[in-house]
């Protein structure tokens, strides 16, 4: 991962085995949710995308909406994070069909990206960036691309079934 050209480095993001750090954000629905309400229940996937409506956002997250089994169920919650106001999430939610948590870090803007040092200051949204949280609230696994880059979906599914496996072999 190569973080010069970001305005903001993501060398700061949390690491494996740090806390994720918690949050508070308004849904596409106007209903606050917080990351840390299922610490000690499931895993999180925090996922954080720079533009509703853009191309490589519309793409990935259609990929989590039509897969969504592979990436949330009874023991993950999938947060997905950017800084589109509540208003514009949800008319992308109801032009796409998306029913996970779109949450908006529009105000204070990207607040929550700058904690997780994924803000690009020279877009003013966060990079495309994903955190696998495990159920102590730590990060597991975590993916940073920088804009233009598109997640590596088949990493992200293999970390998922890592971190289920680890859940029941303990």
């Amino acid at each position: 991962m190569t973080t010069t050209a970001f305005p903001t480095s993501a060398a700061g993001a949390p690491q494996v085995g740090e806390l994720a750090p918690d949050f508070t954000l308004v849904d596409q629905h106007g209903v606050d949710v917080t990351l840390s309400s299922v610490r000690g229940r499931k895993f999180a996937a925090v996922v954080f995308y720079p533009f509703a409506f853009s191309g490589i956002c519309t793409g990935e997250l259609r990929e989590i909406r039509d897969r969504l089994e592979d990436f949330q169920d009874g023991d993950i919650q999938v947060f997905t994070i950017s800084c589109d106001t509540m208003y514009s999430l949800r008319a992308w939610a109801d032009l796409e069909g998306h029913f996970f948590p779109l949450l908006s870090d529009h105000w204070p803007h990207g607040a929550v990206a700058t904690r997780y040092s994924v803000f690009n200051g020279e877009q003013g949204a966060p990079l495309r960036a994903t955190f696998l949280v495990d159920r102590d609230g730590r990060v597991a696994w975590r993916e940073i691309n920088g804009p233009g880059e598109g997640r590596d979906f088949v990493a992200y599914r293999a970390a998922l079934a890592e971190l289920r496996h680890a859940a029941t072999v303990q």
